[in-house]
């Protein structure tokens, strides 16, 4: 063969694998699916037992060496911690059982899914991801991630990153000092929220480093979001990042990280019942601390549910203590310059309402170095628009540190 032929002939065979090659290239729509499909089974282990809820969310009893947590590199040969070293001094005495097991006593709420049944010892309870909850972020890499900036941060209330970001707090706080955890009991209320990509909630942050891309975050309490779960129901929920919401952390279990013990009580569950105007009220305790012995974070729920830990290891400054702990309500607001939706937040009502109308947080507190709860000292308050939604604190004997928050967002006083 000549040397012309040669090169029409290796012309042609490259032409040819560069055809074969463009068909069997996957797509944009492929890649996605192929994506999703290789999230949701990183996800959804495989299960000992299905609950199926009366919500329509799926439980899967995971075996607790089997969950999304193992998939961290650091934790592949990890010892699970199957209880806390130490609770912290002060849990259990006469003024927090009171507390506890006051007349709207958090153990009085429930899950939906318990109404089907239990998982068995061994396991945890792990909410199923379904396709369309991946498919509604911007990413598969976003999923069950915050959007950066939610931070409450009194020291920066600048209304132009107010009206950029969309977030807005009500909440009291406490920094100046070392944190070694943070109690609240809060009232939990189903908010309305008027667009899909807002969320309404109530919770506590343990925060450690500034408020730039340093941040150390660990937070926990109950949220409503259609964006993340498709529905308007209230949910438990945690949520964990070291760099400011950049690349680490998520809700719940919806990455490795957070170590789950509990087999009673599923992350990112329906919460019922919810607290009614004028009616009966609701509420849940929810304790995070961290363990003078091992150094992780741990959450407990109620008096009776030790949920699990975060490992040290996946923070920096929250390695050694917190240097802040907020209490309180945030929203997404995701009308522009500066105008409102009628999202709710708390009850929807402002807090000159009181008990039984307005939402509230009541009998927080802090720990301590020698890992004693106390009542914090210095609580101030922030909210960026008080016409909106608003925050009013104080204190007695029987709800210790309290506040009431919230507010109906759109408003004759809030536009």
């Amino acid at each position: 063969m000549g040397a012309h032929s040669s090169s029409v002939a290796i012309v042609l065979i490259c032409s040819w694998l560069w055809i074969v090659g463009a068909a069997t290239a996957p797509t944009g729509d492929l890649r996605q699916r192929l994506a999703v499909r290789k999230h949701l089974r990183r996800l959804n282990k495989p299960a000992v037992k299905s609950l199926k809820s009366p919500d329509g969310d799926i439980i899967d009893c995971v075996n607790i060496a089997h969950q999304p947590a193992f998939d961290h590199p650091f934790l592949r040969n990890h010892t699970i911690q199957l209880r806390p070293a130490f609770h912290p001094e002060g849990l259990y005495d006469k003024n927090n059982l009171a507390s506890e097991l006051s007349k709207e006593k958090p153990n009085s709420l429930t899950q939906l899914w318990h109404q089907i049944g239990r998982c068995p010892e061994g396991t945890i309870p792990i909410r199923r991801t379904r396709k369309e909850e991946v498919l509604r972020t911007s990413s598969v890499k976003r999923h069950g991630r915050k959007k950066r900036r939610t931070i409450p941060s009194p020291r920066f209330a600048d209304p132009d990153l107010i009206n950029e970001s969309g977030h807005q707090h009500a909440i009291a706080y406490v920094e100046g000092d070392k944190y070694y955890g943070a109690k609240a009991i809060i009232n939990v209320w189903e908010p309305n929220i008027q667009q899909t990509n807002e969320f309404s909630l109530s919770q506590l942050w343990i925060l450690g480093g500034s408020f730039g891309q340093d941040l150390n975050s660990i937070e926990a309490g109950w949220l409503v979001s259609p964006d993340l779960y498709g529905d308007n129901n209230t949910r438990l929920f945690t949520y964990w990042t070291s760099d400011s919401y950049e690349a680490t952390g998520c809700y719940n279990l919806l990455c490795s990280g957070f170590i789950q013990i509990s087999s009673e009580i599923a992350m990112g569950a329906t919460i019922s019942p919810v607290s009614k105007y004028g009616r009966s009220q609701y509420d849940i305790s929810i304790l995070v601390w961290k363990d003078p012995k091992e150094g992780n974070w741990w959450m407990q729920f109620g008096s009776d549910y030790v949920m699990g830990y975060w490992p040290s290891f996946l923070f920096s400054y929250l390695a050694d203590s917190a240097s802040m702990v907020e209490w309180g309500g945030e929203v997404v607001n995701s009308e522009p310059d500066g105008r409102h939706t009628s999202t709710e937040m708390g009850s929807g009502h402002f807090p000159e309402e009181g008990f039984g109308k307005a939402s509230y947080f009541r009998n927080i507190q802090i720990v301590d170095e020698s890992n004693n709860l106390k009542s914090p000292k210095g609580i101030d308050l922030f909210t960026e628009q008080s016409n909106c939604y608003d925050v009013q604190n104080g204190n007695n004997g029987d709800w210790g540190s309290y506040f009431f928050f919230g507010g109906p967002g759109r408003s004759p006083s809030c536009q």
